[in-house]
C-alpha cells in the first residue's frame, strides 16, 4: 500500500467526531477439505501446513499495518479460517504473543478461536486455552451422520460430541455453529439436532440457513433443498427451542445466554472498526474524514511473499458517502435491538438525514419501527431482512448526496 498514514488524515467529506472501537481479525486459509458449501478464502492442505512462514508471515503484516492503528487499543480478537485449530497450541500461543507484544489490547478481551472437530484431540482445546484463547467457536453444522457426508464434512457425530464436551470442559463460553435446511433434511431431523445441542447447554449457538452461492461445488451441482415452507417452518422452531432453553436471538443467526454474546461479531454489526491480518482478509478503519477498506492478498503463497515485503494489501478504497448507509445498515438491522439513531453519525460522519426518508419508507413498510432514540426491524423486518437493507442501496430514497 503505498499511501501514508498523512494522506488518510487529509481533510475530506466526512466528519467523524470519535473513532470506533477497534477489533483484530487473523485469518488462517487452511482446512482438511473444502466444503462443497463453502465460499470464504479456504484453502486445502496438501502436506504440512507452513505454520512458522505463515506467523512470519502475519508478523510482518501486522508491523506493516500498525501506523494506520497507532495508539488504538483492540476490544477483540477473532481467529478465522479455515480451520484454524489446524495450527498447534503452540502455534497459536506464539500468534497471541506476537499480538500482545505489538498491540494494547484491552484487559480481559475476548480472543475467539474457530475450531472444526475434524481436528478435534483430546485436552487441545484446553491447550489453546492455556495460549490465551478465551473463546472457541465449533463448526459442527450438524449432529447427523448421513448430513455431515452429504453437505462433505470431514468430522462425524461423535467427533462433533466429543468437540463440544470438551469445549464446554475447557471453556467458561464457547459457540456452537449449527446449520438448517440442509439436503434432505427435515423438520424432525433438524428438532434432534437441536436436541444434541442444547443438552451441552452452550452459552452461545449460530445457527444458519444453507444457501448455494455462487463459485461454489454446490453451485455447479445444486443439492435438493428444503422448500421455503420447509425452511420458514425450520427457522421457527429454532427460535422457539433456543428462547426456551433460555438462548434470546439477539441477531438474525445468534442466540446467547445473558453475558455471552459475541464481543467481536456485535463490533461488525454495530459499525465498528477491525484490521484484518491474513490472506484474503478484509477489514475497515476510520479516519477522521474517511472509512476506509482494504483487502489482503488471497493466495496464502502470495500473501506470504507480499507480506514478507511489507505490501500485504492488494487493494484498498475509501468508502464513498453514498455507499456509506448501506454499508452501516448491513450489520445494524441484522440486531434485534436495532441501533441508536446518534451512532450512525458516530459512525459514518453523515447527517441523519442521509438516512431519513429510507427510514420513512422502510417505517410505511412495517420493515422498521423507531422512536427519538432507537431503530429496529420489526418481526417482519427480520423476516424480509435482504428487502430491508436493499432500501438503503444508493440508488434508493434516502441516497447521500
Amino acid at each position: 500500500m503505498s499511501e501514508t498514514v498523512e494522506h488518510y488524515l487529509r481533510p475530506g467529506t466526512l466528519q467523524l467526531a470519535a473513532l470506533p472501537p477497534l477489533a483484530l481479525y487473523v485469518h488462517l486459509p487452511w482446512c482438511l477439505k473444502k466444503c462443497p458449501y463453502c465460499d470464504f478464502n479456504s484453502h486445502e492442505a496438501r502436506g504440512a501446513v507452513p505454520e512458522q512462514e505463515y506467523l512470519d508471515a502475519l508478523c510482518a503484516d501486522l508491523e506493516a499495518a500498525l501506523p494506520l492503528v497507532w495508539g488504538r487499543r483492540i476490544v477483540s480478537v477473532f481467529i478465522g479460517g479455515g480451520t484454524p485449530s489446524l495450527f498447534s497450541p503452540a502455534g497459536i500461543d506464539r500468534l497471541i504473543a506476537d499480538l500482545r507484544a505489538r498491540l494494547p489490547l484491552e484487559p480481559g478481551l475476548e480472543i475467539t478461536l474457530e475450531a472444526n472437530p475434524g481436528t478435534f484431540e483430546r485436552e487441545r482445546f484446553k491447550a489453546f486455552r492455556a495460549a490465551g484463547v478465551t473463546r472457541l467457536s465449533i463448526g459442527v453444522q450438524s449432529f447427523d451422520d448421513a448430513a455431515l457426508q452429504r453437505i462433505g464434512r470431514v468430522h462425524d457425530a461423535a467427533q462433533a460430541r466429543a468437540a463440544v464436551a470438551e469445549a464446554r470442559e475447557a471453556f467458561d463460553t464457547f459457540n456452537i455453529d449449527l446449520m438448517y435446511a440442509l439436503p434432505g433434511q427435515s423438520l424432525a431431523q433438524l428438532q434432534a439436532d437441536l436436541d444434541t445441542a442444547l443438552a451441552f447447554e452452550p452459552p452461545h449457538l449460530s445457527v444458519y440457513h444453507l444457501t448455494v452461492e455462487p463459485n461454489t461445488a454446490f453451485a455447479v451441482r445444486p443439492p435438493a433443498l428444503p422448500d421455503d415452507d420447509s425452511a420458514s417452518d425450520m427457522l421457527d422452531l429454532i427460535t422457539e427451542r433456543t428462547a426456551a432453553a433460555g438462548l434470546a436471538r439477539y441477531e438474525v443467526s445468534a442466540f446467547a445466554r445473558p453475558g455471552h454474546r459475541c464481543a467481536h461479531n456485535l463490533n461488525y454489526w454495530e459499525f465498528g472498526d477491525y484490521l484484518g491480518l491474513g490472506a484474503g482478509a478484509h477489514g475497515k478503519l476510520s479516519f477522521p474524514h474517511r472509512v476506509l477498506r482494504q483487502v489482503r492478498w488471497r493466495e496464502p503463497a502470495a500473501y506470504m511473499l507480499h507480506a514478507r515485503a511489507g505490501n500485504a494489501v492488494s487493494n484498498a478504497h475509501e468508502v464513498s458517502r453514498r455507499d456509506l448507509p448501506f454499508e452501516f445498515m448491513l450489520g445494524a438491522l441484522r440486531l434485534r435491538e436495532g441501533f441508536a439513531q446518534a451512532r450512525f453519525a458516530e459512525r459514518t460522519g453523515l447527517p441523519h438525514s442521509a438516512i431519513a426518508a429510507t427510514l420513512d419508507e422502510a417505517e410505511r413498510r412495517g420493515l422498521v419501527l423507531r422512536d427519538a432514540l432507537t431503530v429496529r426491524p420489526t418481526a417482519r423486518g427480520f423476516d424480509f431482512l435482504s428487502d430491508l437493507q436493499a432500501l438503503f442501496l444508493p440508488e434508493g430514497p434516502g441516497a447521500a448526496a
